[in-house]
């Protein structure tokens, strides 16, 4: 029992605290730049304009075209910003369950687009492709969400608010910065548990059972088991929260950089699926859409997309698609793709 005691306090625990600390700062790193150039875009104004341009593809999926805006700033910022700005519109504009559970299916795809793709083009996806998937694909969601509910005839009851948060009074700088460090702090610890957790279950063989109880639907999805960590994490905790994890992950070299790809792709589709969820319930939205169309369109679309690939050439998917981060890193001494 003294040895076991020795080697956690004076081995394991401090390798753990490096790991946090690295993965944590890794994350730190890539998204801060990005926090603060989206900020900047919000106090020029600049979202509006962008929201613009999308206005006319709400009419696409059965929304009214000032809902854009609500789309742009979840894409721009994340899904708390696109709520906040739902709920200030919420008394001007009669919505539909149905319109409801669509906008809410398009903002848990495509939401926090700065910082996540930046995330995922770190784990190995091109950044265009992971652009063009996030909105694609939520596009294509809304389209045929609307479309069915209208052909059903179904959800069309005037939306009723769970929740309405408090009009915001403090939108100064320095409660900016309070809310940032914050954020970072509650990463911190997410990080610091999960990867304690990380180490606890692959201690206790859990691991293995996961990775066992996960190998069917990998296998249906082309997904290498290799990948299972990296697809739980994603799912469970999302993208930001777990982001330095999944770029540890991607740049150990130990999974494959297509079973990689199409890993965070279908993370791209269908993350943080409890957390986001419930927040998107709040709006009003219907499970039907937000949770289990989401979850089998992500399914059955990465079926598809990893089945297409392997007709691809390594070189066209390389040059289009993905990157070997692992590689990268190795060449440049851990620094990973640029």
């Amino acid at each position: 029992m003294y040895k076991i005691w020795h080697s956690f306090w004076k081995h394991t625990l401090p390798d753990l605290a490096k790991e946090i600390f690295d993965v944590f700062f890794l994350l730190f790193k890539l998204t801060l730049p990005v926090i603060i150039v989206v900020k900047i875009l919000e106090e020029m104004g600049a979202i509006p304009y962008i929201s613009a341009l999308l206005e006319p593809l709400m009419l696409l999926v059965g929304l009214p075209e000032n809902m854009g805006i609500v789309w742009t700033t979840t894409m721009i910022t994340n899904i708390y910003g696109g709520m906040l700005i739902f709920f200030q519109m919420a008394d001007d504009q009669v919505l539909t369950v149905a319109q409801v559970t669509v906008l809410g299916t398009m903002m848990l795809i495509a939401h926090g687009l700065p910082v996540e793709i930046r995330i995922t083009q770190q784990a190995g996806v091109r950044l265009v492709t992971a652009l063009a998937l996030r909105m694609g694909c939520a596009l294509v969601l809304g389209m045929i969400l609307h479309h069915i509910y209208s052909w059903g005839n179904w959800l069309q009851q005037p939306v009723e608010l769970l929740w309405q948060p408090p009009a915001q009074t403090d939108d100064s700088l320095l409660t900016w910065i309070i809310s940032q460090v914050k954020s970072f702090a509650m990463i911190l610890v997410i990080i610091a548990v999960l990867l304690s957790l990380l180490r606890l279950l692959r201690w206790l063989h859990i691991e293995r059972l996961m990775i066992w109880l996960l190998r069917p639907v990998l296998k249906l999805l082309g997904i290498s088991p290799k990948a299972t960590s990296l697809t739980i994490i994603g799912i469970t905790l999302g993208l930001s929260f777990g982001g330095g994890l999944l770029i540890r992950e991607a740049r150990s070299g130990n999974i494959d950089p297509e079973d990689c790809f199409s890993a965070l792709c279908l993370l791209g589709l269908c993350h943080s699926i409890i957390e986001d969820t419930l927040l998107i319930m709040t709006l009003g939205a219907d499970l039907s859409g937000i949770l289990w169309a989401r979850l089998a369109f992500s399914l059955i679309f990465i079926a598809i997309m990893t089945r297409l690939l392997k007709l691809c050439s390594s070189e066209f998917k390389y040059r289009y698609f993905m990157h070997n981060v692992a590689k990268s890193a190795a060449l440049n001494g851990g620094s990973g793709a640029r």
